[in-house]
């Protein structure tokens, strides 16, 4: 956890006042950034997978990045908002790493601080609510380069205030699923942090002083899937970030994720999301 902090870096892509009078109704959103608010009038419901949250005034809620959710409102609500962008080429991604409350009561000082962020950034507020008409790949790059020329002062407050505001969720966070065994504990950190890499299971099995079928058992029992298919999902993680908020070639980012061949990265990226690399990619475009 200590080197997930020192690795962290979280930037502002949008902050602002949102006031909606039953038009807060957007389907099946999924984003490669980080969504807080803080609801000060009406309410209004987050629709997760398997369950339903209902946003109340006076508290804080959180949508991680590339959770899936439908938002409903059918009355008066207002909230402040603030999208947050973490860098998709850490080797620890907090939003990775742990699973966060859906919501939390804010401390004293906590409306402040989303007063002081929108402040800060006032250029970034968002000129209509509707995710399609920011949710996009040339939106995502324009924000995070804007965020780039930002004053040294501003961009150190900014951080400053995101990471008091993340530690608020974090105090209520669970870590991921970590091993009970030491020898896949150790092997769960070389991968996280080998994602840009080839990772072979013969590999892992010897640095744990396992043979492969042992550790291949082992690894399914503690994590309920094949060292592969964990490896796989990591890797798909980062490559869905990588394509939605960049420009680099889909050649590119395989190799950047340790895949040699990009057909290889190209099937392996469809069966996981049902797109095919460039498709995903496309979907962000407006």
């Amino acid at each position: 956890m200590n080197k997930s902090i020192e690795n962290l870096n979280l930037i502002v892509l949008n902050a602002g006042y949102a006031i909606h009078d039953g038009d807060w109704n957007w389907k099946d959103v999924c984003s490669p950034f980080t969504r807080l608010y803080y609801v000060t009038k009406g309410t209004a419901e987050i629709i997760f997978d398997h369950e339903k949250v209902t946003l109340t005034p006076g508290n804080m809620y959180i949508v991680p990045s590339f959770v899936r959710h439908s938002n409903h409102c059918d009355s008066h609500f207002e909230h402040y908002y603030i999208h947050v962008y973490e860098d998709g080429l850490s080797p620890n991604r907090i939003f990775e790493e742990f699973e966060f409350p859906h919501f939390i009561r804010p401390g004293k000082y906590d409306l402040n601080m989303f007063l002081r962020l929108c402040e800060l950034n006032p250029g970034t507020k968002l000129p209509q609510s509707n995710p399609e008409s920011y949710d996009n790949q040339p939106t995502l790059i324009q924000s995070i380069r804007m965020n780039k020329m930002k004053s040294l002062t501003t961009k150190i407050e900014s951080k400053g205030i995101l990471y008091i505001l993340t530690g608020r969720f974090l105090e209520e966070a669970r870590q991921r699923p970590h091993a009970n065994d030491n020898r896949i504990q150790a092997a769960l950190n070389h991968i996280r942090k080998n994602t840009d890499s080839k990772i072979m299971v013969d590999e892992l099995a010897e640095k744990c002083s396992l043979s492969n079928e042992h550790f291949i058992r082992l690894f399914k029992k503690e994590m309920g899937m094949t060292p592969n298919v964990y490896i796989t999902k990591l890797k798909m993680e980062r490559a869905m970030v990588m394509l939605a908020t960049s420009n680099n070639p889909v050649k590119e980012i395989s190799l950047v994720l340790g895949y040699d061949d990009n057909s290889y990265f190209i099937r392996t990226f469809k069966k996981a999301t049902g797109m095919t690399p460039q498709e995903y990619r496309e979907s962000f475009k407006s």
